[in-house]
């Protein structure tokens, strides 16, 4: 008979920040090499960005503070997310605008990894349970 898994508890105020790109930090809560998901606690400064980039496989994040805007933002007919609100982020998804106009966090999940783009459509960077935990482990 297999064993039952344990349960998984993180204190993030233990963790170190780790950078992710200018302006934005992270800090791992889970990875699972079994399934490629992951879930990232993000802080994001005031004017950062991600780049350009499609889900590879399904997200979902939940606001904690600030604000993001996705697609440019309500008042360009994307989404503009605020603390308590919810968002999930079906496979194959292009963001070419997520930004932070003020200070941020929000805690991400994704089911597999986030392909990073140029203006060509052309692969940039991959990040995955592998790239994050690399990251974190750099921190």
């Amino acid at each position: 008979m297999a064993s039952p898994q344990a349960d998984l508890f993180v204190s993030s105020r233990e963790l170190k920040w780790a950078p992710f790109s200018e302006g934005i930090w992270l800090k791992v809560l889970r990875l699972s090499p079994e399934t490629g998901t992951w879930t990232i606690l993000l802080k994001c400064a005031a004017g950062a960005a991600f780049a350009r980039h499609r889900h590879l496989a399904a997200g979902e994040y939940f606001m904690l503070s600030g604000r993001m805007e996705l697609r440019g933002g309500a008042q360009a007919g994307g989404v503009t997310a605020i603390a308590g609100d919810y968002g999930w982020e079906p496979v194959s998804v292009i963001h070419d605008s997520t930004c932070f106009p003020e200070p941020t966090e929000f805690i991400f999940t994704n089911h597999g990894a986030v392909q990073f783009l140029d203006e060509h459509d052309k692969t940039v960077f991959v990040l995955d349970w592998e790239a994050i935990q690399a990251m974190a482990a750099a921190a």
